[in-house]
C-alpha cells in the first residue's frame, strides 16, 4: 500500500499528536484511517493551519474517503474500457443525493472503521457527517429518483452513468418568516464540494442561436452564433459492498479567455467585456428558473439543450475512443450505448443526435434515424398538463434553428407514415403531430417528440402506464403496441432503511439471522411470520421509539417547538401542490382542533393525541402553493400554544425539507399520507420509503399507493377518496352544479374565515375550492368530495392507534410487504428490458 509520510509526521495542532500525518489512501484499520485524515489536513489545505474543528474534520474525512473511491472509480473506468460493454447514459435535469459521507462509508462497509478514526481525532462520526451540505441539483421525486437509480445501478454493477448539470443555487433554500415562505439562494457550493472531480480534459462546445449554412451540395452546418464550454465534474457513486463505482457527470457552462474583450475593459466597459462569461453563467446557476418571462424560457431551454448537447458529445466521444484502430460501424452505436431521457426535460438529445449523426458524422437521414431511434428510451413522469413541456416554435428557432429543421422533417415523415398506413387515424393527427401548429401559439410538444422517436416509453407505477396507455398516449398505442411498458418506481434500501435507521436495520437482520436484504429487498417477507411475535414487536416498538425521539429533538431544533413522542406522529412531506392536497391535510387538522376545542376536559381525554407535520417546498411563483404553506404556519401558531388541546394536537410545518431532513422524518414517522387526487400522481416514491420504515399510510387509489396497498394487504392501508375513473365523471358533476360539500367541510372553511388564524386573507385559497367551474374556482382536485371520507379514515387511524398491538403489526408487515419497492428490482428490469445490458463486475 502506497504510503506516504510528512516531513515531521506529526500531527496537524487539535490533533492528539500520537497520530501522524500519514498518506493511506486504501486504509481500513482505525489508526491508518486516522493518520490519513491527519494528512489531508495538513497537505490538501483548505483552511488555516491552526483548525481542527467539525467543518475542517468534515473537509478532511471527506477526502480521505475520495482516495479510497477515486481507487475503485479509476479501476472501474478501465473495466469497462477493457471489456467493452454495452453501457447506459441517464439524463436527467435533477439529481437529489443528500449527503454523500454516510453514504459513502455505508456502501463501502467502513463505518465502524471511520467512527472510531474520528474518535482518536476527538471528534464523533455523526456531528462531522452534520457539517455535510446537502447538494442542491434537484428538487423532488424526480431527482431523488435518480440518485436512487444510480446507487442500485453500482450496486447491481451495471456499466451506467448519471448526466447532469452543476447547480450553483439550485433550487432554493426554505425560510419561514410571519409572511409565510421566503426563498433564499442555496449556499452548498459555498465553500467547495469534496466529492466532485473536476476533469479539465473533458470539455464540448455547445452552440446557441446563430444560422444553418447550405453547402453547395446541399449538407447544412449548424454556425455563427454564441459557443459555450461545457466542462465536466464527475462525482463518484460506490455500490454497496462492490468494487464498482460508477460517476454522475455534472456540466459547468464556461466562456474562455478568448471571449473575454481586454480592450473594452480598459475602455470601462467592463460588463460588455465579459458578456459571455456572465451568460455563462447563467446557465447553471438555478435549477427551473422562473419562465414567465420570455428571457426566463430562453434560458431554461439553454440549460435542456446545454445537458444534451454535452452529454451527447461525451457519449459519442467514448463510443469512438473505444473503438480506436479497431474497424466499426455507426449501426453498431444502440448495441454499445443506451440513453434514457427522465421525464421530458433532456427530448433534445433526440434533434442533437440526429444534427450530429448527419451533420459531423456524414450519415444520410434514415441511417442517423435508425441509430436514434434504438438508442433513445423514454420515461414519462406526469399526466398533468402543465407539465408536459410544450415550446415555443418562435424561442426554438431562435435558440436551435437546426434542431427546428430536424423536428420539423421527423414530424413530416410521422405523418406521411399515419398517411399511408394508418387512415383511420388520420382524424388523429392534429393531436398526434410533434408540432402544433395553431396560429396563435405554435409549439413543440415535446413528450409526442419523445414517443415518436423512442424505441420504448414507460410509466413509472401501474396504474400510471395504464393511464398512458388508455388516455394520454392511446392513440400511438394502436401503431406500436409493443413500445410501451411499466416500470414500477423504487427507492434504495441502503439510504432508505439501512443507514438512516440503523436500530430498525439491525433488529431485522438479527430476526431474519442475515443482512442479506439490504441488497434482496424481498427477504423481507420472511418478517411476516414474527408479526405476532411480543418480544419482537417489543424490540420494534423500541427502535421506533428511538427514532421518534430523535426526530422529537430535530424539530425542537429547527422550529422551536416541543413534540411529544407519546403521540401520533402523523407526516406529510413532499412538494408543496394542489394536486398533492396538503390543503385536504390541513382542513382536516382545522376540523380537528375545532372538534377538540367544543369537547370537555373529560372527552378529550379519550382521543388519540397527535402531532401533524408537514414539510415541503413551495414553487417561488405558485401563489396558491405558497398560501398553503401560509396556513399551515397560521394553523400551528395557533394550535401549538392553545393550552386547551395543545397536548392533544400540534401542527407543526417543517422547514427547508431536503434528503437530510427525510433521513430523520421518514425513520420516525408512524401515519403519512400519501392523498394527491386519484390518477395524478404518476407514482410517488416516498411512499415507499415511508411504508418501508414501518410507517401506515392514509391515500389515496393513486401512483404507487395501489402497488403498495396490494403488497402490504388492505387491512394495513388506511384508504378513502374516489379512484381515478370517477375524477372525471365528479369533475362534470361538479360543473354542472350538483356538488353538495359534506357539513364538516363547510364548517373547517367557516372556521378559517372567522380569521381564527390571524388575519391574512385566505379567501383566494378557499374560493379555489368553491364555485362549479373557471380556472382558479371549481376545485378541480376534489378536496370536498373527499373530504368525508378522508375523516372517516383519520378516524379509522384513532381507533387503531390505541390498539398498541394491532398497529405494531400492521407497522411490521408494512415493511415486510416493501420488497418489491427497491430501487435494485426497477433498475433490473430497465436493464434487461429496455437498455439490454449485463453486470459487468470489476475483479
Amino acid at each position: 500500500m502506497a504510503t506516504k509520510k510528512a516531513n515531521n509526521g506529526s500531527a496537524a495542532p487539535g490533533i492528539p499528536a500520537k497520530i501522524p500525518a500519514i498518506a493511506h489512501p486504501l486504509a481500513e484499520e482505525p489508526a491508518e484511517i486516522a493518520s490519513n485524515i491527519n494528512y489531508h489536513v495538513q497537505y490538501s489545505p483548505h483552511f488555516s493551519p491552526f483548525k481542527f474543528e467539525p467543518e475542517q474534520a468534515y473537509y478532511a474525512t471527506a477526502e480521505s474517503v475520495r482516495d479510497r473511491l477515486i481507487q475503485q472509480w479509476n479501476e472501474t473506468y478501465a473495466h469497462y474500457h477493457k471489456t467493452d460493454p454495452k453501457q447506459t447514459y441517464y439524463l436527467s435535469m435533477e439529481y437529489l443525493q443528500g449527503r454523500a459521507l454516510t453514504n459513502a462509508i455505508g456502501n463501502l462497509n467502513i463505518q465502524d472503521a471511520y467512527a472510531d478514526a474520528l474518535n482518536k481525532l476527538g471528534h464523533g462520526l455523526e456531528e462531522i457527517a452534520e457539517q455535510e451540505k446537502d447538494a442542491a441539483l434537484g428538487n423532488g421525486g424526480l431527482g431523488r429518483l435518480a440518485s436512487c437509480f444510480l446507487d442500485s445501478m453500482a450496486t447491481l454493477n451495471l456499466p451506467a452513468w448519471g448526466y447532469g448539470l452543476r447547480y450553483r443555487y439550485g433550487l432554493f433554500k426554505q425560510r419561514i418568516m410571519k409572511e409565510g415562505q421566503e426563498e433564499i439562494a442555496e449556499d452548498w457550493l459555498e465553500k467547495f464540494s469534496p466529492w466532485e472531480v473536476v476533469r479539465h480534459d473533458v470539455v464540448f462546445p455547445v452552440r446557441f442561436f446563430g444560422h444553418v449554412a447550405v453547402s453547395p451540395s446541399g449538407s447544412r452546418k449548424w454556425i455563427g452564433g454564441e459557443v459555450m464550454q461545457a466542462l465536466a465534474y464527475d462525482v463518484p457513486i460506490p455500490g454497496y459492498k462492490t468494487k464498482n463505482t460508477i460517476s454522475l457527470r455534472l456540466w459547468e457552462a464556461k466562456a474562455g479567455a478568448k471571449d473575454f474583450n481586454l480592450f473594452q475593459f480598459n475602455d470601462g466597459q467592463y460588463e460588455a467585456a465579459a458578456q459571455l462569461h456572465s451568460r455563462a453563467q447563467q446557465i447553471c446557476a438555478v435549477l427551473y428558473p422562473g419562465d414567465a418571462t420570455e428571457s426566463g424560457k430562453l434560458l431554461r431551454l439553454k440549460q435542456q439543450f446545454f445537458l444534451c448537447s454535452a452529454s451527447l458529445q461525451d457519449i459519442i466521444f467514448r463510443f469512438k475512443e473505444r473503438k480506436d484502430g479497431g474497424s466499426w460501424q455507426w449501426s453498431e452505436f444502440p448495441s454499445k450505448v443506451a440513453v434514457q431521457l427522465n421525464d421530458t426535460h433532456p427530448t433534445l438529445a433526440i434533434p442533437e443526435l440526429m444534427r450530429l449523426l448527419i451533420d459531423d458524422e456524414g450519415l444520410g437521414w434514415d441511417e442517423a434515424w435508425d441509430v436514434t431511434s434504438r438508442t433513445i428510451a423514454y420515461t414519462n413522469h406526469t399526466v398533468l398538463p402543465e407539465a408536459l413541456e410544450k415550446w415555443s416554435q418562435v424561442v426554438m428557432w431562435k435558440l436551435l434553428p437546426r434542431h427546428m429543421e430536424i423536428i420539423e422533417e421527423i414530424d413530416k415523415r410521422f405523418i406521411t407514415m399515419i398517411r399511408s398506413s394508418r387512415t383511420d387515424l388520420e382524424s388523429k393527427i392534429p393531436n398526434m403531430c410533434i408540432l402544433d401548429n395553431n396560429p396563435q401559439k405554435p409549439v413543440v410538444r415535446m413528450a409526442n417528440l419523445c414517443v415518436v422517436s423512442a424505441h420504448s416509453v414507460n410509466g413509472v407505477a401501474q396504474l400510471h402506464s395504464d393511464i398512458l396507455k388508455a388516455e394520454l398516449f392511446a392513440d400511438y398505442v394502436s401503431i406500436w403496441p409493443t413500445k410501451f411498458q411499466n416500470k414500477t418506481n423504487g427507492i434504495t434500501p441502503r439510504r432508505w432503511l439501512r443507514f438512516c435507521s440503523p436500530e430498525l436495520s439491525n433488529i431485522i437482520s438479527k430476526w431474519l439471522k442475515t443482512d442479506e436484504w439490504v441488497t434482496n429487498l424481498d427477504k423481507l417477507a420472511n418478517l411476516r411470520k414474527f408479526s405476532d411475535n411480543e418480544e419482537f414487536q417489543a424490540e420494534w416498538a423500541s427502535a421506533k421509539m428511538a427514532n421518534k425521539q430523535r426526530l422529537a429533538q430535530y424539530i425542537l431544533q429547527v422550529t422551536g417547538e416541543s413534540i411529544d413522542p407519546n403521540s401520533l406522529f402523523d407526516i406529510q412531506v413532499k412538494r408543496i401542490h394542489e394536486y398533492k392536497r396538503q390543503l385536504l391535510n390541513i382542513l382536516g387538522a382545522i376540523y380537528r382542533y375545532k372538534k377538540l376545542k367544543e369537547m370537555s376536559p373529560e372527552e378529550r381525554k379519550n382521543t388519540t393525541p397527535r402531532t401533524i407535520m408537514i414539510g415541503g417546498k413551495a414553487f417561488a411563483t405558485y401563489t396558491n402553493a405558497k398560501r398553503i404553506v401560509k396556513l399551515v404556519n397560521d394553523v400551528g401558531a395557533v394550535v401549538n400554544t392553545d393550552p386547551e388541546v395543545n397536548e392533544y394536537l400540534k401542527v407543526v410545518f417543517v422547514p427547508n425539507y431536503n434528503v437530510s431532513v427525510a433521513e430523520v422524518l421518514i425513520p420516525g414517522s408512524e401515519l403519512s399520507q400519501h392523498i394527491s387526487t386519484a390518477g395524478m400522481e404518476a407514482s410517488g416514491t416516498s411512499n415507499m420509503k415511508f411504508a418501508l420504515n414501518g410507517c401506515l399510510i392514509i391515500g389515496t387509489l393513486d401512483g404507487a399507493n395501489v402497488e403498495i396497498r396490494e403488497e402490504i394487504g388492505e387491512e394495513n392501508f388506511f384508504l378513502f377518496g374516489a379512484t381515478a375513473d370517477e375524477v372525471p365523471k365528479l369533475r362534470k358533476k361538479r360543473e354542472a352544479g350538483l356538488f353538495k360539500p359534506d357539513p364538516r367541510f363547510e364548517e373547517a372553511m367557516k372556521f378559517i374565515r372567522t380569521g381564527a388564524f390571524g388575519s391574512y386573507d385566505y379567501n383566494p385559497l378557499l374560493e379555489s375550492l368553491e364555485g362549479n367551474s373557471g380556472y382558479g374556482r371549481g376545485d378541480y382536485f376534489l378536496v370536498g368530495h373527499d373530504f368525508p371520507s378522508y375523516m372517516d379514515a383519520q378516524a379509522r387511524v384513532d381507533e387503531a392507534y390505541k390498539d398498541r398491538k394491532r398497529w405494531l403489526k400492521m407497522s411490521i408487515l408494512s415493511t415486510a410487504g416493501s420488497g418489491k419497492f427497491s430501487s435494485d428490482r426497477t433498475i433490473a428490469q430497465y436493464a434487461k428490458e429496455i437498455w439490454n445490458i449485463e453486470a459487468c463486475p470489476v475483479p
